[in-house]
């Protein structure tokens, strides 16, 4: 894989307030519009009238604009400390970190929210974290690889993360707010009176049905859902709506987002942007690292994840598909037996070969649990040496791509 260069590319996420320049400029002026992306107002420099720069237009009013003004990042001691605090690099500008608090919900422009950032964040970190799950433990299925990405990756960590980097909401967006504070438009919740009616906004219009589509099947979750198995919220229209006028999708997405979104939902585009912007602005070795320190070093018990409800008869389904010979529990020991509290230890064995090995109160459950000891020790299979794709580069280490397992699947039965 070779590398890009970033200045090439990254005009279309980044407003010209943010771009790296490579060329000194004179100092400018930042006017802010909404109409607009930018529109500069150059000073003079041989002007002794204005020996020093005003802290801002005196024409321009912050509370009409929905988020703050680029030019007062440099002043917020917040975003100052929330720089130093996540150790990002110098090439990562202090104006694009307080683009990323600016929720969608906050300022609908897309010069000046995060959504074309947290776009390609959320890219990152579904493909860094699905690489290294599906590179760590091949046999996994897939319902425990959509319970990992969300431990990892998932919107409730995003939010956790959020609260650990020490960033606070702001009580409603606007352009006097502080740009270090997470903007967004909240969502009205159900107990709220609306307008000032005395009714209730859950009972202002009668709760629809649910839907569950019927064709969910094992290609939706993996292709046409989102990264944790999950249906994208649209509005309620057919399939053929969007096949014949494709504008819908963006048109219901901003819909969504004027109705305002929770904390979670914020937090969760503010470090998705972080990851984009850090992409964008330092690369991908940058990026990578902080993958590493603020996400793969969490630690998940993959273990927990497994809940088995006929495990005697997925083993043996199991070993029928690999060509094994059908499972058979042994005792191995037992203490206790005509006592109040005995303890017996379960083996099952393929053969000669022991798969598995419980201990329980009754040779039942020794039995199960020895069962779901040995379905747990296949699935968890993990490689001693893990090399994801990612790492993989032209011409580093001298080491190509060595292909990892490719399992036959989870047991159906």
């Amino acid at each position: 894989m070779k590398g890009f260069r970033l200045l090439r590319w990254s005009g279309s996420v980044l407003s010209p307030r943010t771009r790296p320049c490579p060329h000194t400029r004179p100092i400018l002026l930042s006017k802010r519009f909404q109409s607009t992306a930018t529109a500069a107002l150059q000073l003079e420099s041989n002007d002794d009238s204005n020996p020093s720069l005003p802290s801002h237009s005196p024409t321009l009013d912050l509370h009409t604009l929905p988020s703050p003004p680029p030019y007062r990042a440099s002043r917020s001691a917040k975003l100052a400390a929330l720089h130093a605090r996540l150790s990002l690099p110098p090439r990562v500008p202090i104006e694009t970190l307080a683009r990323c608090l600016v929720d969608a919900s906050a300022d609908p422009h897309p010069s000046y929210n995060n959504s074309a950032l947290c776009l390609l964040g959320n890219d990152l970190l579904g493909y860094y974290t699905s690489e290294l799950i599906l590179c760590r433990y091949p046999r996994l299925p897939m319902v425990i690889i959509f319970a990992s990405m969300q431990a990892y990756c998932g919107p409730a960590t995003l939010a956790a993360i959020t609260r650990e980097w020490g960033v606070d909401p702001a009580a409603e967006p606007g352009g006097e707010v502080d740009p270090g504070l997470l903007q967004f438009k909240r969502l009205i919740p159900g107990n709220a009176d609306y307008h000032s009616s005395g009714r209730l906004v859950k009972n202002s219009q009668p709760p629809a049905a649910e839907e569950k589509p019927w064709n969910r099947g094992l290609s939706s979750l993996t292709v046409g859902d989102n990264y944790f198995g999950e249906l994208e919220p649209r509005m309620k229209r057919k399939p053929t709506d969007y096949l014949e006028r494709p504008e819908l999708v963006s048109q219901d997405a901003k819909a969504l987002e004027d109705r305002g979104v929770t904390l979670e939902r914020a937090s969760t585009n503010f470090v998705r942007a972080v990851m984009g912007a850090l992409y964008l602005h330092a690369g991908r070795n940058a990026a990578k690292a902080f993958f590493r320190a603020h996400f793969q070093s969490r630690e998940l018990a993959v273990e927990k994840l497994f809940e088995f409800r006929q495990p005697t008869r997925d083993l043996s389904r199991l070993c029928a598909r690999e060509g094994l010979v059908s499972p058979v529990a042994r005792i191995l020991s037992e203490t206790g037996r005509q006592s109040r509290h005995p303890v017996f230890v379960v083996g099952v064995f393929s053969g000669r070969d022991k798969l598995g090995e419980g201990q329980g109160a009754s040779l039942d459950e020794a039995r199960i649990r020895a069962a779901i000891g040995a379905l747990k020790g296949w699935y968890l299979y993990s490689p001693l040496e893990i090399r994801v794709p990612s790492e993989v580069e032209e011409g580093a280490g001298g080491k190509g791509w060595d292909g990892v397992l490719i399992d036959g699947g989870e047991v159906i039965v």
